[in-house]
């Protein structure tokens, strides 16, 4: 059984910092393809940021030079920093796993692809 657990979300002002957490409970190894989504009321869940085996990033474009993702394969652990945070970046951050080819692990796929999910963590930024 894999549990995802999200933490470090918050409020905080446009222009602010925040680092999210994933731990990884259970086992999943580093084949996995491991990222983060996001969900704002009313809209569909989107891929914010994700990272493949071999550690090769991809980004949504508006958050794109603005968040940093990474992960510790030691530690089952993934990370979200999000640097000049904007209002629009207010949404649930949901940290995902899933056992995919590289090719497949790139910003834009599908939600669907993805078994393991956390809880989320949610991000507010004000103006």
């Amino acid at each position: 059984q894999v549990q995802l657990v999200e933490s470090g979300g918050g409020s905080v002002q446009a222009g602010g910092t925040l680092r999210l957490s994933c731990e990884v409970l259970g086992h999943i190894d580093s084949r996995y393809c491991m990222g983060w989504f996001r969900q704002a009321p009313g809209r569909e869940r989107e891929g914010v940021a994700l990272i493949d085996s071999v550690g090769r990033t991809t980004y949504r474009g508006s958050v794109q030079g603005r968040f940093t993702i990474s992960r510790d394969n030691a530690k089952n652990a993934l990370f979200l920093q999000m640097d000049s945070l904007k209002p629009e970046d207010t949404a649930m951050y949901y940290c995902a796993a899933q056992n995919l080819q590289n090719a497949l692990c790139r910003v834009g796929i599908s939600s669907l692809y993805f078994e393991h999910w956390g809880q989320g963590t949610q991000v507010t930024v004000s103006s």
